[in-house]
C-alpha cells in the first residue's frame, strides 16, 4: 500500500487536500498539532471513501526534534506523495514583529520543510511515481508590505523547491518536486497571521479562493508535468508553469 503524507492537515488547504486525495483513492498519513481536528478529518474521509486508510499523527513540526521523529514514524509506510503544507504567516513591520513567533515561523516554514524534503529525496528519488509538493505562496514570488519576513520564508520555499526540481531532473532520477503558490485563500491563515479571532474573508479580502478550490489546484499540479502551480495575484487565475527562478548549472574550473 502506498500513502500520501500531508502536514498541516487539521484545517485549510491541508484538510481539503486530504479530502481531495482521498476521493482519488489515496491512502493518507495526515499530521498536525490538533489531534481532535485530525480525528474529525478521518471521519470525513470515511464518508467519502471508506476503503481509504487514514493514519493520523499528532506533532508540532516547529520543534526540530519532532521533525526527525515524525519522519521516523513514516518509515513503516511506502510513501507515494509527500505534501509539505504546514506553515503560518505574520503581518507586522519588521521592527514590531514578535521574535518568538518569528522564530517558530522560520523553523516551521523553512527548517522543517527542508529537513523533510531532504529525507524524502534521500529515500525516494529513484522511486517511480514519487512526488514532493511544497506549499509556498504568491508571497513566495512577490514581497507584500508588512509581511516581509513571511514572504522571505516563502521565497525560500519556492527557490528551494524549484532548485530541487531542476536538480532531480539533471540527475535523471524518477522523483518529481513541485511547488504550489496560492494567493489569498480562505483558511485560518489570516487569524494566525494577525493574531485575531473570527476573521471573515468576505468582509476584508476583495478576492480569494476557498481552501477546497486550492486543494483542487494542488491535484491539478499533481497530475501535471509542470513544476510550479501559481495563482496570478491580479486575475486569480491558476497557472501551471515551468520553474520561474533562474537556475545556473555549476561549472568546474
Amino acid at each position: 500500500m502506498k500513502y500520501t503524507v500531508i502536514t498541516g492537515a487539521s484545517s485549510g488547504i491541508g484538510y481539503e487536500a486530504a479530502l481531495t486525495f482521498a476521493a482519488r483513492g489515496k491512502n493518507l498519513v495526515v499530521a498536525a498539532r490538533r489531534e481532535e481536528k485530525l480525528n474529525e478529518l478521518k471521519q470525513e474521509i470515511e464518508k467519502i471513501n471508506s476503503e481509504v486508510e487514514v493514519v493520523t499523527i499528532k506533532t508540532d513540526l516547529s520543534v526540530n526534534e519532532n521533525v526527525y521523529s515524525f519522519y521516523e514514524k513514516l518509515k513503516s509506510y511506502e510513501i507515494e506523495t509527500f505534501i509539505n503544507n504546514a506553515g503560518f504567516g505574520n503581518f507586522d513591520s519588521i521592527a514590531d514583529q514578535d521574535l518568538g513567533k518569528i522564530e517558530q515561523m522560520l523553523r516551521l516554514n523553512t527548517e522543517a520543510l527542508t529537513i523533510l524534503s531532504s529525507l524524502f529525496a534521500r529515500d525516494y528519488e529513484n522511486v517511480e511515481g514519487a512526488q514532493l509538493i511544497n506549499v509556498s505562496s504568491g508571497g513566495g514570488y512577490t514581497i507584500v508590505a508588512d509581511a516581509v519576513t513571511y514572504c522571505a520564508t516563502k521565497f525560500y520555499v519556492s527557490a528551494f523547491t524549484e532548485g530541487l526540481a531542476q536538480e532531480l531532473a539533471s540527475k535523471g532520477v524518477k522523483m518529481k518536486a513541485k511547488v504550489l503558490a496560492p494567493a489569498a485563500t480562505e483558511t485560518e491563515f489570516a487569524e494566525r497571521s494577525l493574531d485575531v479571532d473570527g476573521f471573515k474573508y468576505e468582509d476584508n479580502v476583495p478576492q480569494y479562493h476557498t481552501a477546497k478550490e486550492m486543494a483542487q489546484f494542488m491535484l491539478d499540479l499533481y497530475d501535471s508535468d509542470k513544476v510550479v502551480g501559481i495563482v496570478n495575484g491580479e486575475t486569480y487565475e491558476f497557472n501551471l508553469v515551468d520553474p520561474i527562478y533562474p537556475y545556473a548549472q555549476r561549472t568546474s574550473k
